[in-house]
């Protein structure tokens, strides 16, 4: 398997509190790590699952 090209969001502060995004052309699976340890956990999604985690962030309320 080819390494991921990983990709930080800009609203990342710099630092290793980050998640750290990848497309798979092969698959379509979307690979999502944590900027702490990008070569630990690595979480696979499909394309629709992603995109139902991105709506539902966008769409939480702010803690009071």
């Amino acid at each position: 398997m080819p390494t991921p090209a990983w990709q930080k969001s800009s609203y990342c502060p710099e630092g290793n509190s980050c998640v750290h995004v990848a497309g798979e052309r092969a698959s379509g699976a979307i690979r999502l790590t944590e900027s702490g340890d990008p070569s630990g956990a690595i979480l696979t999604a499909a394309p629709a699952a992603f995109r139902s985690l991105l709506d539902a962030l966008k769409e939480e309320r702010p803690r009071d």
